[in-house]
């Protein structure tokens, strides 16, 4: 399994940031795949997951600014991230999901929201 995440940077409050996850080693398309994010010193906080059939889930604080989808044909899930506050810093990971919240071999992409 490999998962590269990627899109990430500094934006300014109120700005958006588009995030990709290239998966290979696996079946991705029969996969349900999650984001996760993490600050400094604290654990891995879920964000979103999109199922097999295109189903998706969102947490409370990012529901109505985030958006995840996927591209079977480029084994790619993505993560639509508008409306960004100071508090989505964090660094994200993709993973399929019920096989953790991130791969360990996951590098994760920064985000960082600051003026």
């Amino acid at each position: 399994v490999q998962l590269v995440e990627s899109g990430g940077g500094l934006v300014q409050p109120g700005g958006s940031l588009r995030l990709s996850c290239a998966a290979s080693g696996f079946t991705f398309s029969r996969s349900a795949m999650s984001w996760s994010c993490q600050v400094p010193g604290k654990g891995l906080e879920w964000v979103s997951n999109i199922y097999s059939n295109g189903n998706t889930d969102y947490a409370d604080t990012v529901k109505g600014r985030f958006t995840i989808s996927r591209d079977n044909a480029k084994n790619t899930v993505y993560l639509q991230m508008n409306s960004l506050k100071p508090e989505d810093t964090a660094v994200y990971y993709c993973a399929i999901w019920g096989k953790g919240l991130r791969d360990p071999m996951s590098q994760g992409t920064q985000v960082t929201v600051s003026s």
